[in-house]
């Protein structure tokens, strides 16, 4: 499958970083080191002959320059000082590449150029940050030629805050950056290909965000507390007033969340307000912000923090400690759940549970899955990194009989209630395990096993991969949201167990950032 047609005419600006695209860390030391970094050879622009010195753009012979006043003179001849060096230009480059992190990448005597700022096919001016023995960092100074995929940030915070980093790229292309991240990364680190490439999955591009976590410091030099994303490659807050991506109504509070905040007895020993937003049984939103708070509230505050929920329709919790002191400041809570319609399923959880940040494409995704998996009564399938139950309760209501792995007890319990509240407990199992740790004894426990999902965190699955029972599993889908570890077990699973990449594509579940989630299908014969 290629790329889809409306794609056509970006095809050839669509490339991504290969496999120097990884990332090299978050700090840029130092600002415009450019100076320092590039001294000049010498005291001229360019390189000067010998016996030639540069004045005023002419070049003369070297030695002493006699000028005489008139024809009569006898004054004494004075030697003539060069004007100033004229400074040199800034490096010209053509971007071929996007790295993982949204930065331009570029050849520069055979080494790559990160720059910040530059999109696929532009040829832009820089400014270099940093030169390493097989990279340099460069941020861009001048756009010389235009990518006809950029367009204009609509976020006024866009480059200052860290939330985003390709709005200027426009977001059809987005998509088709991504496909190809993942391809290249299956291919360079992998040495695999897939069959048949899916379609992009891919939403609403703004306002999705149903889950965030805002950072809040109290900086007298700009007002007072500042709630918001980190700055780009920073520790420092964002100064931003609202946040296109979260829905508009959680972006309006923003400047209302500095106000409260302000107005605490502890307003510098709250660092960060978390953000979850469910369903409620009518179909509405139930907004849900999470206060970290290091100290212990006053009976003011607490009544500020009241007023505030009533008059907003909020509801607050306090986090004093770890995730498991988390608890409503006014109990009990409304119900925090989401459904997917598809499968006839509601799943219920906690505010700080792990839940995918965009809603919307969570159900596009789980449809997809259940497709790839093809589960049918009689089946016998494993869903590994379960969490709350998002792929086991459709995988069982599709009539087969699942077992759910996951490491976390409070995960694993949450699932269990999901699949009795969902009449689902009969077709249902679920464990806790160490899939990092996975052996063959220990999966060869769960019994055979006719297919499986995997939907790791970051990290990837190396270890279970490995441990995969070879009977009769003939299909896994798995689902990621690391292009290079997905190319790392995938390796695994087509070299060494004997799968097929089947099929594989991406899904756009964090719009306007780098980040790529993807889906691929393995099958044996």
């Amino acid at each position: 499958m290629t790329l889809p047609d409306v794609l056509h005419p970006l095809r050839p600006a669509i490339a991504v970083a290969e496999s120097y695209g990884a990332s090299f860390g978050r700090r840029v030391e130092g600002e415009n080191r450019h100076h320092a970094i590039l001294p000049r050879s010498d005291l001229f622009h360019g390189a000067v002959p010998g016996d030639a010195i540069q004045f005023s753009r002419v070049l003369v012979p070297a030695g002493d320059i006699t000028f005489m006043t008139d024809h009569h003179s006898t004054s004494r001849p004075r030697k003539v000082e060069p004007d100033p060096p004229f400074p040199d230009p800034p490096p010209t480059v053509v971007v071929t590449a996007l790295d993982q992190e949204g930065r331009g990448v570029a050849r520069v005597d055979g080494k790559a150029m990160f720059v910040e700022g530059a999109l696929i096919g532009e040829r832009v001016a820089v400014d270099v940050l940093r030169r390493k023995p097989n990279y340099e960092l460069a941020r861009m100074s001048e756009l010389l030629a235009a990518s006809p995929a950029r367009t204009t940030p609509p976020c006024p915070y866009f480059g200052v805050c860290g939330g985003c980093s390709l709005q200027h790229l426009e977001p059809v292309a987005q998509v088709a950056v991504k496909q190809r991240v993942l391809e290249d990364a299956l291919w360079h680190i992998g040495r695999v290909r897939a069959d048949e490439l899916l379609a992009p999955i891919h939403g609403i591009t703004w306002g999705y965000r149903h889950r965030a976590r805002l950072s809040v410091r109290d900086v007298p030099k700009k007002g007072g507390v500042l709630v918001g994303f980190r700055e780009k490659k920073s520790t420092y807050v964002a100064d931003m007033a609202a946040c296109l991506v979260l829905p508009p109504r959680i972006s309006a509070l923003l400047p209302e969340l500095r106000a409260l905040i302000g107005s605490l007895s502890i307003h510098d020993r709250v660092p960060q307000i978390e953000l979850a937003v469910g369903e409620s049984a009518n179909g509405g939103a139930v907004d849900v912000l999470v206060l970290r708070n290091l100290a212990p509230l006053s009976a003011a505050d607490e009544r500020e923090l009241s007023g505030f929920a009533e008059r907003h329709g909020v509801d607050l919790y306090l986090q004093p400690q770890g995730p498991a002191s988390v608890r409503p400041l006014t109990p009990p809570a409304r119900r925090l759940c989401y459904a997917l319609p598809d499968f006839g399923v509601t799943l219920d959880f906690e505010p700080t549970d792990f839940t995918q940040v965009n809603a919307s494409l969570n159900r596009v995704l789980v449809r997809r899955a259940i497709a790839l998996l093809q589960p049918a009564p009689g089946d016998r399938v494993a869903d590994f990194f379960c969490g709350l139950g998002n792929f086991t309760l459709p995988i069982a209501r599709r009539g087969a009989t699942v077992v759910g792995v996951e490491g976390s007890r409070t995960m694993i319990g949450r699932a269990e209630a999901n699949a009795e509240r969902n009449g689902l407990g009969e077709r249902t199992r679920f464990i806790i395990a160490d899939l990092f740790a996975a052996t063959r004894d220990g999966l060869d426990s769960l019994g055979p096993l006719d297919k499986a999902l995997l939907d790791p965190p970051r990290e990837g699955a190396i270890a279970l991969v490995k441990a995969l029972p070879e009977e009769r599993l003939r299909r896994i889908v798995y689902v990621s949201c690391n292009p290079a570890t997905l190319a790392r077990d995938a390796a695994v699973l087509v070299h060494e167990r004997g799968y097929t990449l089947s099929a594989a594509g991406v899904a756009n579940m964090f719009p306007h950032t780098a980040h790529v989630e993807s889906i691929a299908l393995f099958v044996r014969e």
